[in-house]
């Protein structure tokens, strides 16, 4: 009982660290279910993981000047359409449930970047935040590949059954190839649409690890300068 508290405390304590391990977890569970039956236990089980996403985010940026009322007005609908998706399997929900992923998804990187640049003095909880909201970005993006997927079939081949709609594990990892720049994915974008999107993100990555070193070398720097004047 004692460290179950001490755990919730930590939770409540590091929301952005929470987020970005269950983040990291999820993929390994993604890794498990990816090749399952869409009506499959698997595939419910990887719905409520993504609904338990959806609640996390919406805690982390409870905390950040983004407005609460604005992530519960997406946020909802992207946990009905997560159940929708699952129970119908029609590619019209499907292409609903990415959309709102993605506008939620967006609301949330944008409450995380404010939370991080908000004062000038960096916390512990924000330097997780740097890894949540990269985390963030990369299934923002997956779910953007997606409905891109959906909106224009056959935007993406594979090495492995190259004229198959690509998983959404096969997304994701090319929108983590994609953000980190390793350029090793064997996921490969062939129609303008996605090309265009997947620019996009090399892009943002670049700007966001920019910008995110920079800020934080800046605020180093000040602190320093400021312990010498005192």
């Amino acid at each position: 009982m004692a460290w179950g508290t001490r755990a919730w405390r930590w939770v409540r304590a590091n929301p952005s660290a929470t987020l970005l391990v269950v983040q990291l977890l999820g993929i390994l569970l993604y890794a498990f279910v990816d090749d399952v039956a869409a009506s499959s236990p698997g595939r419910l089980l990887l719905s409520l993981f993504g609904m338990l996403v959806v609640v996390l985010a919406l805690a982390v940026v409870r905390a950040t000047p983004t407005y609460t009322w604005l992530g519960v007005l997406i946020g909802v609908p992207a946990v009905i359409l997560t159940v929708v998706d699952w129970a119908t399997g029609d590619p019209a929900w499907h292409l609903a449930s990415d959309l709102v992923h993605v506008a939620f998804y967006g609301y949330t990187l944008t409450g995380l970047l404010r939370y991080m640049f908000a004062d000038e003095e960096v916390t512990k909880d924000e330097i997780w935040a740097i890894g949540a909201t990269f985390t963030v970005a990369v299934w923002l993006w997956a779910y953007a590949y997606s409905a891109v997927q959906g909106i224009v079939p056959g935007s993406f081949t594979a090495a492995v059954n190259p004229d198959a709609q690509r998983t959404w594990l096969e997304l994701l990892f090319l929108s983590t190839t994609t953000m980190t720049s390793t350029g090793l994915s064997d996921v490969v974008p062939i129609k303008p649409v996605a090309r265009a999107i997947v620019m996009i993100q090399q892009i943002a990555g670049m700007l966001y690890l920019a910008v995110a070193v920079s800020r934080i070398v800046g605020l180093t720097i000040n602190r320093r300068r400021v312990r010498e004047t005192s």
